[in-house]
């Protein structure tokens, strides 16, 4: 049994969704409505104590925290694989996962963009610039190396991997913001190829049981 904790506009629920999709693995989703306030509920922190999605439930066991539980996926079932087979290889598509990760989405999730309104006071039209801020900052590095790299139509190599995994519902979430994505050619590229694939395709926000 496979479980998946989510939500469907949570960009790391989003990221898993992916990754079960491209991994070709059956699995069941519970929907937790973080507008609702679900995840901090009694019944929801039992699975999970920080109240965050995603939360993937596999035999028994609990895994938290979207990176962790792809990196899971990819050691229990390495085939397809999200990570290249050269050392080198895997620490450059880590690191543009990372920069997604770690430098973007903490800076622009629900809890802080919360935090900014009910807090800080911060009013509608400053929060969404400071959202498309972080998002622009991160995407210009993001395009940069994937010039480096070469990059076609997908991050890295010729199939979708896990930074491709990570880029996708960070997008998902700069057009929802109105980012101007008009100097991110690479990225725009990257995008078009991946939402042609079913596995992303699935995965989409609007494609969810918990979808509006």
């Amino acid at each position: 049994m496979i479980r998946l904790y989510t939500y469907y506009r949570s960009s790391a629920a989003y990221r898993v969704r992916i990754a079960l999709n491209l991994k070709g693995i059956d699995h069941e989703q519970v929907a937790i409505n973080l507008l609702e306030g679900e995840e901090q509920g009694d019944a929801y922190r039992a699975v999970n104590p920080q109240g965050l999605v995603p939360t993937l439930e596999v035999d028994g066991q609990r895994f938290t925290q979207s990176l962790a539980i792809l990196e899971y996926l990819e050691e229990r079932w390495p085939d397809p694989p999200l990570l290249p087979a050269g050392a080198a290889e895997r620490a450059r598509v880590r690191a543009l996962a990372d920069l997604i990760a770690c430098d973007i989405h903490p800076l622009n999730n629900l809890r802080v963009l919360k935090y900014l309104t009910d807090e800080l006071e911060v009013g509608s039209d400053k929060r969404n610039r400071w959202y498309r801020h972080w998002i622009e900052e991160g995407f210009r590095a993001f395009e940069q190396q994937l010039e480096a790299l070469g990059s076609g139509d997908v991050c890295f190599g010729t199939q979708p991997g896990l930074a491709d995994v990570l880029l996708i519902p960070q997008v998902y979430n700069a057009r929802r913001f109105a980012v101007d994505l008009e100097a991110f050619p690479r990225i725009r590229r990257i995008e078009a190829h991946c939402l042609t694939l079913e596995a992303f395709a699935r995965a989409q926000p609007e494609q969810q049981a918990d979808a509006p």
